[in-house]
This record gives C-alpha cells, structure tokens and sequence, in this order.
C-alpha cells in the first residue's frame, strides 16, 4: 500500500509512575533461583532490560488509553473534529461492548466519531494505523485517533507465582520467562490528511505486509482463573520471527524503493536486544541507526513500536521530517514495515 495524503497529525503518550527493575523482579523470583542455582543478574544480561513501569493490577487498558489520548486532545485537536477512535492494544477491558467505547466516554469524544477495537497481538497498533490511512486516502474520513494502553503487572505476577509455586525445571520454566519482560505505558496518535496538519509532519509512505500462520503456536495467551498466563517459544519464534520480516522487508524495499541505507533512524518493536540484533543483523540494517526503549520500558505489546517513535521525535524534534523506517511484528505471526516521511 503506497500512501499520499496521510500524514501523522500528533502523538502522545503516558507511562506509569512505578518503575520495577530486573533486580526486583529476581528478588521476588528468589525461591525458584535459589532451587534451580540460578545466578542473579540473569534477566537483564539476557534480555538488555533494566527496568519497566506497570500500572496498578487493576487499573482498566481504556484508562491508560484515554490518559494518552487526553494529552493529545490537549495538543490543540479538537474533540470534534475526530472521526474515527481505534483501541488496539492486546489488553482490553472485557469482551464486550468495545474498548474503544469506554475510551471514547473518558475522552468526551462526539457522536459523529466512529469506534472500534483491533487486535493482533503486538502488531495491533501499526494494523490500526494502515486501515484508518486506507480510508483516509479513499476519502472516507479525515482524521482518526489511534490509541492503546498496555498493562503487564497481571502476567508477570502471575509469571512469578506460578515459578515460585511449582516444581518446574530448567526446561520447563523456558516457555515463561519472555513473561518477565514486559512492561506498561500508553500512546495515542492522530493522523489525518496531509493538508489539514502542519507542513512538517511525519508523512506515511509505503506499507507491506507478511503473515505466516503456520507459526501461531510459538506464543499464546489467555486467561486462567482469575489470572493472565502466557507461553512462549521463544528461541523457535526468533527465529520464524526474523523469517516473516525478512520476506515483508523484500516486499517493503521493492515497492518503496528504498534500501537499508534509506532510513536516517529505525524503529521496531521493543523486544530486547537478542530480537534487535538478530533482526537488523538478518536485513543488512546498520544497529547505529536504531533507536529503542526496551532498556527502560520493556516490551509494551502494542504500544511499543509507536511510543518509541514517539519517544524518539520528542528527544530530537528533527526526526519528524527524517526517512524512518517502522519494522513492527506480532505473534500469529505477522510483519508488516511502513515508511516514514518516504
């Protein structure tokens, strides 16, 4: 998909004000170190994540959205004027009605905008952003707000308990421990045809897209009881992983143009630096080029990918009119890469 009249109009974002370290974590996981003779430092060193920030247990994904969606509305966008709300985070606050509508109720919205949720795993966000461009494009709306809010303190205490509690073994507690690296914060975009916002905007380019079902099994989430549990692959869907994205990087540079010496910055989402390495390493991108949050933030599911671009054009404003690449994955699995200010 090739775009030419959308451009990203605002972003904001929230983050919670707990900040837990990887230390703390391992301090929590002492029963099950102690048991199995693992050494302190570990998750860190292996994952490149110092700390994350989580929001209360309790507190509801529209909250954290609508928080992120707040600061932007203050930007000077105009309730209004929005005509479509998407909530695509991996957290929502119950089956039904639509997170999105308990968003929309926070954020005073009006009646003329349109609501719904999109889910895909990590990938949810930038999905949100192709299909709300595609109808921009086709003239069907002229702006809409893209939001999520993540909150991973239910999985990681769960994660914890269930080690601490059971007699797990080396192998067994491989499919938990990608649990510990994840973290909470909340974004909001607004994009919107190129010549109702300012000139220097970043501006959509080109998206492509792979999916390879076959791989769905390599990280699955659900519900258990009261609790979140989820389990992953995580050797197995690094490597499917990088597989999806390089084919989606083929399709991207054919249709873009554009080769890994294009973008001026990257941004992809925020797993932990074994996942960007590989990654960069597997499409001939240079590492000098990324700019990641992982560090402090963790993995935000969804919000990842777009909080760090937001993050990144905060800290250097310049990076809104530079070429960007966005290489966003999700579990499922799908890739989909979209260029920046093309």
């Amino acid at each position: 998909m090739k775009f030419e009249k959308v451009g990203i109009e605002g972003m904001a974002y929230s983050l919670p004000s707990e900040i837990v370290t990887s230390v703390q974590l391992e301090e929590r996981l002492a029963p099950l170190y102690d048991r199995l003779n693992l050494h302190p430092g570990r998750l860190e060193l292996m994952t490149g994540i110092k700390e994350r920030r989580f929001w209360p247990a309790g507190l509801k994904p529209s909250f954290a959205s609508a928080e992120a969606g707040i600061k932007l509305l203050e930007t000077g966008i105009a309730p209004d004027g929005i005509d479509l709300l998407i909530h695509s985070a991996v957290c929502r606050d119950r089956l039904e009605p639509a997170t999105a509508s308990y968003v929309h109720g926070l954020m005073k919205l009006a009646g003329n905008t349109q609501i719904l949720d999109v889910s895909n795993a990590c990938l949810g966000f930038v999905n949100a952003v192709i299909l709300a461009a595609g109808m921009i494009e086709c003239g069907q709306i002229d702006r809409a707000m893209i939001v999520a809010g993540e909150n991973g303190k239910p999985l990681v205490d769960r994660t914890i308990d269930l080690l601490n509690d059971s007699k797990l073994n080396r192998r067994d507690i491989k499919p938990y421990f990608a649990n510990l690296t994840i973290g909470a914060s909340a974004v909001a975009w607004s994009i919107a045809r190129r010549d109702l916002i300012d000139e220097n905007a970043p501006i959509l380019g080109v998206s492509a897209c792979e999916t390879d079902t076959s791989h769905n099994h390599l990280c699955e989430g659900d519900t258990e009881g009261d609790g979140l549990i989820m389990q992953t692959d995580s050797e197995e869907l690094l490597h499917a992983g990088i597989s999806v994205a390089q084919r989606a990087w083929d399709k991207f540079t054919k249709s873009s143009g554009w080769s890994p010496q294009t973008p001026e910055f990257i941004v992809t989402h925020q797993v932990g630096k074994a996942h960007t390495s590989a990654v960069f390493e597997s499409l001939g991108l240079s590492l000098s080029k990324n700019f990641s949050t992982y560090e402090t933030l963790g993995n935000c599911g969804s919000v990842s990918l777009p909080i760090t671009y937001s993050i990144a054009c905060e800290k250097a404003p310049q990076r809104r009119t530079q070429p960007c690449s966005m290489l966003g994955i999700g579990s499922g699995l799908s890739s989909i890469m979209l260029s920046i200010n093309p």
